[in-house]
């Protein structure tokens, strides 16, 4: 739908069964970038199929990456981009079920590869 001034007014991206809405900023209306914003206040998590696929084809559509998809502790291949317009989206593909305990452990493993202390206690 068209807005004011050539902008979008409103807009759908239909992914799988889920529609997003979009529109371009208009700040008068309460819409602004995150650009305008120097940042974003929200993010996108899509569940999806393939998630090498799609985060390859966002790249190739303007998308910067963020984190490449990689095997994640709590059983998701995850990659995260941000859009042209500044939007964070996150992509994953579920690849197994992990139990609390289970997750708790390879957490502990991820965050000290990173150089993340983490308690001991609980």
């Amino acid at each position: 739908m068209d807005g004011p001034n050539g902008k979008i007014g409103h807009a759908e991206i239909k992914i799988g069964d889920s529609k997003i809405m979009l529109a371009d900023e208009m700040p008068g209306g309460g819409c602004q970038s995150p650009q305008s914003l120097g940042g974003t206040t929200g993010g996108i998590f899509l569940y999806v199929d393939n998630v090498d696929a799609i985060f390859n084809q966002a790249v190739s559509a303007g998308a910067r990456p963020e984190a490449e998809p990689a095997d994640m502790f709590w059983g998701d291949r995850f990659g995260r981009l941000k859009d042209p317009f500044g939007h964070s989206w996150s992509v994953a593909t579920h690849k197994e079920d992990v139990a609390p305990a289970e997750m708790q452990k390879r957490m502990k493993e991820f965050m000290a590869k990173q150089g993340h202390h983490t308690s001991s206690a609980r």
